[in-house]
């Protein structure tokens, strides 16, 4: 039986008072005091209400899946590659889902907060309480995804981690195995240079965001994990064949 919490965060009355409330405070960042550049909105005016998976590069905690909100409400509005004056948050676009460590989300009552904007909070598999662990994929995580997928749109960050051209996690292929979604690779640059870590200060205004949508992968589905893990973290361009094109991608979300 669901929390009193889990049942606020899937009201969607509450949703959308929250998409207005994070979305007016968020656009002057996205898009006066930095520009953000859009590319490839075309590819999602054709997608199905349901089971449609993102996968990106992860680049702060809470400004790149704001900014994928941004781009979904503009889009339902018919804006293509770009936000404008922001009044699609009048009528925001909140069929969507992104998943997110649940110790992060617990960690200030502003994550809390983002909470109630569609989290699925997972806990890691790799890390808890600051050591590093090994554990299985958590079946409670699993369910808690496919049940998104078969209501809504998902957007997933696979390293788990804003450290460029980590490993990708294999729980990841293993849902797309098991669910079959659509999956929609997104690159994502300049985050890390206009914002802290969390993505709620300011580390360099005037910065270029940028955010690509490629086309849905063709998957299939059959192959093991591992292959198509490797074809996601091409796709989102963290693999170790683009880890040497530029010097830049050695910058660190750290610096």
């Amino acid at each position: 039986m669901r929390s009193i919490g889990e049942r606020i965060k899937h009201f969607n009355p509450v949703r959308k008072i929250v998409y207005v409330i994070v979305g007016f405070v968020s656009y002057p960042g996205l898009a006066m005091i930095n520009k953000i550049k859009i590319s490839g909105t075309e590819h999602l005016k054709k997608l199905p209400k349901r089971n449609v998976l993102f996968v990106s590069n992860h680049q702060t905690y809470f400004a790149d899946v704001i900014a994928f909100l941004h781009i979904f409400c503009a889009v339902k509005w018919g804006k293509m590659n770009r936000l404008g004056i922001p009044y699609y948050l009048l009528n925001p676009f909140t069929r969507v889902n992104y998943v997110a460590a649940e110790e992060t989300m617990r960690g200030s009552w502003i994550s809390r907060f983002f909470t109630l904007a569609g989290a699925l909070t997972v806990k890691r598999t790799w890390r808890a309480e600051g050591k590093e662990v090994r554990r299985g994929l958590d079946p409670s995580d699993t369910r808690k995804i496919t049940r998104a997928l078969n209501k809504n749109w998902v957007i997933t960050f696979p390293q788990g981690t804003t450290k460029p051209f980590a490993p990708g996690r294999k729980g990841t292929a293993l849902i797309i195995k098991h669910n079959r979604p659509i999956v929609v690779p997104v690159v994502i640059s300049g985050f890390w240079r206009a914002f802290n870590k969390k993505g709620l200060k300011f580390k360099k205004k005037g910065s270029t965001l940028s955010v690509t949508f490629k086309e849905p992968l063709e998957i299939d589905y059959e192959q093991s994990a591992e292959t198509i893990m490797a074809r996601i973290m091409d796709a989102i361009e963290q693999s170790k064949r683009h880890m040497m094109m530029g010097k830049h991608h050695w910058e660190t979300v750290d610096k």
